[in-house]
């Protein structure tokens, strides 16, 4: 009797947990991506604050501020016809495909200093490769829109977001900038929706959450 009742209380719990899972509400998970000031932070902390009032992490002309994946969650996003969603926003560490500590050095960092930042923004990187294998259903790509949009880590990551089958809009920063072509990101691009916006001053982020609501509702 004994034997049948703790096998009785383990098919219960498993039936309870099920359950659980089955009614939860299930939670969208967008990540930031894209190159190493982009703009990604200056995003996040736009969209968390028009929604939710509150901010993601620091920003800063030095690369790799972000180091650590930052996530917000429940941002509840309406649009105009009065559909929402509901999602994380996840900041992720600026990706490329090489880090030298020296790049630091010639923003007034000591060499320890800048040492230990590159080597953070290398563990950063392989962070945000894993949130995008794991955790994450659909992504913003970022591209400041005074550079060039295919460098090699653009067209790895685009890749890498496509071999996944993830949604993905992509998102030409920095439009207030006098060198900024963003008809370059929709020409490099043309398979994936790209807004154009000024991340800083808030220019054209309603056209993006209403291509949110689109991909990611």
């Amino acid at each position: 009797m004994k034997i049948f009742y703790q096998t009785f209380g383990t098919v219960k719990k498993k039936f309870s947990n099920l359950l659980n899972q089955f009614f939860k509400k299930k939670r969208t998970r967008i990540g930031i991506y894209g190159p190493p000031n982009a703009g990604k932070t200056t995003l996040a902390n736009r969209i968390a604050r028009d929604w939710t009032g509150d901010a993601v992490g620091p920003v800063s002309e030095i690369p790799h501020e972000t180091r650590r994946a930052r996530r917000k969650e429940d941002i509840i996003i309406s649009g105009a016809n009065g559909n929402t969603v509901t999602m994380d926003i996840v900041d992720t560490p600026g990706v490329t495909t090489k880090i030298d500590y020296h790049e630091f050095l010639e923003f007034g960092m000591e060499k320890d200093e800048a040492i230990i930042r590159a080597r953070e923004a290398t563990e950063g990187v392989a962070e945000a490769m894993h949130w995008l294998r794991e955790d994450i259903d659909g992504v913003i790509y970022m591209l400041d829109s005074t550079t060039d949009p295919f460098m090699q880590v653009n067209i790895m990551m685009i890749g890498i977001i496509e071999a996944r089958n993830l949604p993905v809009i992509i998102v030409a920063n920095k439009i207030d900038l006098p060198d900024a072509a963003p008809a370059r990101i929709r020409s490099a691009f043309p398979q994936h929706p790209v807004v154009s916006i000024s991340g800083l001053q808030g220019r054209n982020v309603e056209d993006l959450y209403e291509t949110m609501l689109e991909y990611f509702g």
